[in-house]
């Protein structure tokens, strides 16, 4: 894992994405065990576990989980248009790696936690995320986190990828 560090002044901050992606698939595959099935968040989690299913040469697609219908703000955001839960084998008893891009509150956690129980019990699940920027409402931490950072609760922020899939940060005051 890198090391922390505070993010300089709105439109500054500098990650990169793609070394962090390498990171995080270093890291992916020590909590990987040939059951491990993985997962994402929708969207950043998804794109990064999409990715990391082709690289790490594991057979089928992975899951994805939305956060939408078990979300604590829902009467206020409504069904976002992101993506739905897909989950291509049975979760019960399943070893399950949820990978998403960015862990803040901790809140999207719950709810993605809430959705995969709905669909079964796992055996286990852990968390990978390519960053941690603290800021935590609930108690709840990454197995694997490929930078910490911290960034004021001002700006948001999210990975995006380009037409050829390669990742980057966007930082927004919000």
């Amino acid at each position: 894992m890198s090391t922390p560090h505070t993010a300089p002044a709105a439109g500054s901050l500098v990650l990169d994405a793609e070394a962090l992606y390498r990171e995080l698939l270093r890291g992916v595959r020590s909590l990987q065990t040939a059951s491990t099935r993985l997962v994402g968040v929708a969207s950043g989690g998804a794109w990064l576990a999409e990715r990391l299913q082709q690289d790490l040469g594991l057979p089928g697609v992975p899951g994805v989980l939305s956060s939408a219908l078990h979300r604590d703000d829902f009467a206020q955001r409504g069904l976002a248009s992101s993506a739905q839960t897909t989950l291509p084998f049975d979760v019960n008893g399943a070893d399950i790696l949820v990978l998403d891009d960015v862990l803040y509150t901790g809140r999207t956690l719950r709810a993605v936690l809430n959705e995969l129980f709905d669909y079964g019990r796992p055996a286990s699940v852990r968390l990978a995320v390519l960053v941690d920027r603290g800021g935590r409402q609930l108690p709840v931490q990454a197995d694997f986190a490929a930078a910490r950072i911290a960034l004021p609760a001002s700006r948001s922020l999210a990975l995006a990828r380009d037409a050829a899939g390669a990742f980057q940060f966007q930082v927004q005051e919000v």
